[in-house]
């Protein structure tokens, strides 16, 4: 199966997985739910992610895992149209290890990205989709998703999803 064959597959599959949750519990929009203040999770989970994001580009590695879920169904894929590279993790071993190599390989802290301020949020009881676009000083634009779930009362990333598309050229 070709690397396009597979994204469309996943992304086919998320979408179909999306909408049927989405009929199952039609006319209740959980982002409405008296039980939740959207808010307040909404900022929770920001933070989360923008100290994700600080950890990682300055190379705190206790920090950054620490903002992750430590199981073997957590994803993390990165498509990169500027190279043609696409990367793929499964579970938190192989995840956990491609972040470890790559920090040891890539030592030097890099520019943080301009934190996020504000995020599209989908909050589902304990779980939330998480969709954001950012600028990287080194990488250019990034669309970002993030599947999060609320363990303990704290906020971690369970799947995250990056494209990159780079820098625009001007015409």
């Amino acid at each position: 199966m070709t690397r396009s064959t597979l994204l469309i597959f996943v992304f086919t599959t998320l979408i179909c997985t999306t909408s049927c949750e989405e009929i199952k519990k039609s006319k209740t929009d959980l982002t409405t739910d008296q039980s939740l203040d959207f808010e307040l999770e909404k900022k929770a989970i920001l933070e989360t992610l923008n100290n994700e994001t600080k950890a990682a580009f300055q190379r705190d590695y206790e920090s950054w895992k620490d903002k992750w879920v430590h199981r073997s169904t957590i994803t993390k894929t990165y498509m990169n149209f500027v190279d043609n590279s696409f990367s793929e993790s499964v579970g938190w071993e192989e995840i956990n290890s491609f972040v470890k190599t790559f920090f040891e390989e890539h030592p030097e802290p890099e520019p943080v990205p301009a934190l996020l301020k504000d995020i599209n949020v989908r909050l589902y009881e304990n779980g939330a989709w998480v969709s954001y676009e950012q600028q990287d000083s080194l990488r250019g634009l990034k669309r970002e998703t993030r599947l999060m779930e609320k363990l303990n009362g704290q906020w971690k990333i369970a799947g995250m999803h990056t494209t990159i598309y780079g820098f625009q050229k001007d015409e």
